[in-house]
């Protein structure tokens, strides 16, 4: 039983000197994580799809893809939804980021749960979604309405790797991971109004 639900028992129970310690060192990171949704609600998601790399983007896409083992690979620009639809795709015929992604999310996760209780990180995480889960599909349907697209499984699929994407640079924020971490900056990608498809072959795709 976990001491949260300890806690509902009895109220003239008092709290070990230890749950003590651990609840008040959980505290700072709850609320960094709060912090954290709070300030990518107002970021621009999907505003940018299609538009030429620049600079900043290539150099965050350079970062991530060293970071997750990929060096060889280059960022390439999608130019429509189209394109968009037919780079996910690939995604099932060539898994080999998404099996370097999940071995990093399964270190974090054993890194972040020496942090937080499997509660707190649970409340974490949920929390992030339920920041972030209304603002990033109204943002998904404002861009599907520009570019008049109605592929419903395709829209899903892009909040999907939105709020993924948060999820888990909001686990390597638990964890104290560093800054150039590939989740921050594919997340970093994601707030600059872009969508990281992902990496087929040695092209690192970007809508």
């Amino acid at each position: 039983m976990s001491r949260f639900s300890d806690m509902s028992g009895d109220p003239t129970q008092l709290i070990s000197d230890a749950e003590l310690n651990e609840l008040e060192q959980e505290i700072p990171i709850l609320a960094g994580i709060r912090r954290f949704g709070e300030e990518a609600v107002n970021m621009p998601w999907f505003s940018k799809l299609g538009r030429p790399l620049d600079l900043e983007v290539r150099a965050l896409a350079r970062s991530y893809l060293d970071g997750l083992g990929f060096p060889d690979a280059e960022p390439a620009r999608i130019r429509d939804w189209a394109e968009a639809a037919d780079a996910a795709m690939t995604l099932d015929i060539d898994p080999a980021h998404w099996e370097a992604e999940e071995s990093l999310r399964a270190s974090l996760a054993a890194d972040a749960l020496d942090i937080l209780s499997e509660d707190a990180l649970n409340i974490a995480m949920t929390h992030v979604s339920a920041l972030l889960g209304e603002r990033v599909r109204a943002a998904v349907e404002e861009a599907a309405d520009f570019w008049e697209v109605e592929d419903a499984e395709l829209l899903n699929a892009a909040a999907g790797a939105a709020l993924h994407a948060a999820h888990g640079a909001a686990l390597s924020l638990v964890a104290g991971a560093e800054d150039d971490h590939p989740f921050r900056r594919k997340f970093a990608l994601f707030t600059r109004g872009r969508w990281p498809i992902g990496i087929a072959g040695l092209t690192f795709n970007i809508f």
